[in-house]
């Protein structure tokens, strides 16, 4: 899971920008520009890993707005439905359990979930009575 700080963006990767720097240093030096140094003009031009190139790119949004490209990824969304199915088994796995606890007439009837917590509320709130009498 990603923390709120880090990014994950899928970019297709682009090889038009670093085809065209290196296919000047092919072939002879006789034409490189070289600086002061006396380093060559292919040195120099080095394409940085994409994945530091998407970093400098995020630092200057905002929080906000890196959570917000997170979330698009489809990666995310995959994860989050994953979870949010879980959490309405075990959602629903607790209202059955409750539904079995509570007396009916007939016992199998089918209830929604608001109707099992108000008849929850009020088997409660009846034997509290009994034991209080």
């Amino acid at each position: 899971m990603l923390n709120s700080d880090q990014t994950e963006i899928d970019l297709p990767p682009t090889h038009s920008e670093s085809e065209s720097v290196f296919s000047d240093c092919s072939g002879s030096r006789a034409g490189s520009a070289e600086d002061a140094s006396g380093v060559g003009l292919c040195a120099q031009s080095r394409i940085a890993e994409p994945g530091e190139a998407v970093k400098k790119d995020l630092q200057h949004l905002s929080r906000e707005e890196r959570r917000r490209r997170r979330r698009a990824t489809a990666k995310y969304r995959t994860a989050h439905a994953t979870r949010e199915r879980i959490r309405v088994e075990a959602f629903n796995m607790a209202f059955a359990e409750l539904r079995k606890l509570l007396p009916t007439l007939p016992p199998d009837k089918k209830l929604s979930k608001i109707e099992i917590l108000r008849l929850a509320i009020c088997y409660i709130s009846y034997l509290n009575h009994v034991l209080d009498v």
